[in-house]
C-alpha cells in the first residue's frame, strides 16, 4: 500500500506506474488469498490486483472477470497456487519483469500454463534449460511433459543420455514415476555401466518398499519394478564379477535366470532368454589431447581458434569440453563447419562456467548443441572454429 502523494508525476512511463500498481491496495478491486510457507509454519496471504490489468494479460481472467460468468467476488481464494509463485506471475503481467529462482520457477510455469501467458512460459522454459544439470533433471522432465514442452523434454533426455551416473545418482532419481523409470532403462543411449545402472535401479525399488512400509526383500522389489524394467536391464553386458558381486546378492532374479546366468557366462550359452546383450552405445567422449601439462597460456578478447578434423565413420557430435580457469565465465562462439563446401553444420553461442570436468583434475566448460549434428564420413573432413568475446585461460596441452 502506498501513501505517496502525487505518485505519478516522478513515474513517467506507462510502465513505471503500472508497475507502481503491483499488489497495491489503490484502486485494487479484487484480492487473492494463498498460503504462504515460511520453513515450519504456514500462513494465508493477500495479493491485492487489479481486474483490469490481469485481464490485457490473460485471457483466462479476462473470462473470470468480464465473461458472461464472470466472478464478482472481493476476494478469491486459489488453493493451487502458493504466495510466491502467483506473486511473479502478477509482477510479469504489471511489468515485463520475473524474478526466477529455482525454488519457485515450477509454480511460475504452472500458473503461466494455466492463465495462458505464453511470454511467461517460455521465459521459465529458459530458464530451465539454462540451470538443467543431473541433479535436477529428473525434477524438471516430468514437468516438461506435462505441459509438452517439447525442447525442454529433449534437453532433459540429452543430460541423462550424456551424465547418465550423475543423473542416476541424484535424490530425485529415487521419486521417479516408475512409467518414467520405465522409460529410462530401456534407452540405448544411456552413458553409464549395466551394473551403476541395476544398482541405480535396486535403490529406487528398495525406496518403494520402504514408503509402503513393507520390509526389503527381492521378491517384492521385482514385483514393484515389474517385468518390463528388469528384462530391460542388459545382465549379459556386466562382467561376471560385477554379476556376481552385486547381482546375486540383491535377490531379483529367479533361480532358473540365475542358472541361465551362469550358463551364459560360462560360454555354454549364446545369449540368455529375454535379456539383451547388446551394450548402450551411450555418448563416447573424445580427447583431442593424450596428456596435460600444468600450465597456463593466455589469450587475448575475440581470439579465435581453429580445429580441423576428420571421422571415418559417420558419428553424432553432441558438443564440446573445453579447457578453463576455475570459477570463470566464458563468453563463447562455436561453429561446425564442413570443409568441402564450407557450410555450417551446427553452432553454439552463450556464457558458460568453468567446473572440475568430470574423472579429471583440470577445469573447463562444456559447450552442448540445441541439437546434436550428424557428421558423416567425409575426405575433407570439418573444422570446428571456437571465438572467445573475453579474457580467458586455458591448460596447455600437448598434441597427440
Amino acid at each position: 500500500m502506498s501513501e505517496e502523494v502525487n505518485w505519478q508525476t516522478i513515474r513517467p512511463t506507462i510502465r513505471e506506474r503500472t508497475k507502481f500498481m503491483l499488489n497495491n491496495v489503490l484502486f485494487s478491486d479484487v484480492k487473492f488469498v494463498l498460503r504462504k510457507s515460511d520453513g515450519e509454519c504456514e500462513s494465508k496471504e493477500v495479493i491485492s490486483a487489479h481486474k483490469f490489468v490481469l485481464s490485457i494479460g490473460s485471457p483466462v481472467f479476462e473470462a473470470m472477470f468480464y465473461g458472461e460468468l464472470a466472478d464478482t467476488r472481493d476476494s478469491i481464494e486459489l488453493p493451487d497456487c502458493d504466495y510466491e509463485s502467483l506473486l511473479e506471475l502478477f509482477r510479469y503481467m504489471y511489468s515485463d519483469e520475473v524474478n526466477l529462482s529455482g525454488s519457485n520457477v515450477m509454480g511460475v510455469l504452472y500458473l503461466a500454463k494455466k492463465y495462458m501467458v505464453p511470454s511467461l512460459t517460455e521465459k521459465c522454459t529458459e530458464f530451465l534449460q539454462k540451470n538443467l544439470d543431473p541433479s535436477n533433471v529428473f525434477n524438471i522432465l516430468p514437468m516438461a511433459e506435462k505441459y509438452e514442452e517439447k525442447n525442454l523434454v529433449d534437453r532433459c533426455w540429452k543430460v541423462i543420455d550424456i551424465q547418465t551416473g550423475a543423473a542416476v545418482k541424484s535424490d530425485a532419481f529415487a521419486t521417479i514415476e516408475s512409467s518414467l523409470l520405465e522409460a529410462v532403462v530401456v534407452r540405448d543411449t544411456l552413458t553409464i555401466r549395466e551394473v551403476d545402472l541395476f544398482q541405480a535401479v535396486d535403490l529406487w525399488a528398495t525406496k518403494q518398499c520402504e514408503k509402503q512400509g513393507a520390509a526389503v526383500n527381492g521378491k517384492l522389489k521385482r514385483r514393484i519394478l515389474g517385468e518390463e524394467i528388469i528384462k530391460a536391464i542388459r545382465f549379459p553386458a556386466m562382467k561376471q564379477e560385477e554379476f556376481a558381486g552385486v547381482v546375486l546378492g540383491k535377490d531379483i532374479l529367479t533361480k532358473d535366470e540365475l542358472e541361465t546366468f551362469f550358463q551364459f557366462f560360462s560360454s555354454t550359452l549364446t545369449t540368455p532368454v529375454g535379456f539383451s546383450n547388446i551394450r548402450r552405445s551411450g555418448i563416447c567422449r573424445c580427447g583431442r589431447f593424450t596428456s596435460v601439462s600444468r600450465g597456463w597460456y593466455h589469450c587475448y578478447p575475440g581470439g579465435l581458434d581453429c580445429l580441423v578434423f576428420s571421422v571415418d565413420k559417420d558419428i553424432t557430435l553432441h558438443g564440446l569440453s573445453l579447457f578453463g580457469s576455475e570459477n570463470e565465465d566464458y563468453e563463447v562462439k562455436l561453429q561446425v563447419k564442413n570443409t568441402s563446401n564450407n557450410s555450417a553444420v551446427a553452432s553454439k553461442t552463450g556464457t558458460f562456467p568453468s567446473k572440475r570436468l568430470e574423472h579429471s583434475y583440470y577445469y573447463g566448460y562444456e559447450v552442448l548443441f540445441d541439437s546434436p549434428a550428424d557428421l558423416k564420413e567425409l575426405r575433407h573432413g570439418y573444422c570446428i572454429l571456437k571465438r572467445l568475446a573475453s579474457f580467458f585461460k586455458f591448460v596447455i596441452r600437448n598434441p597427440s
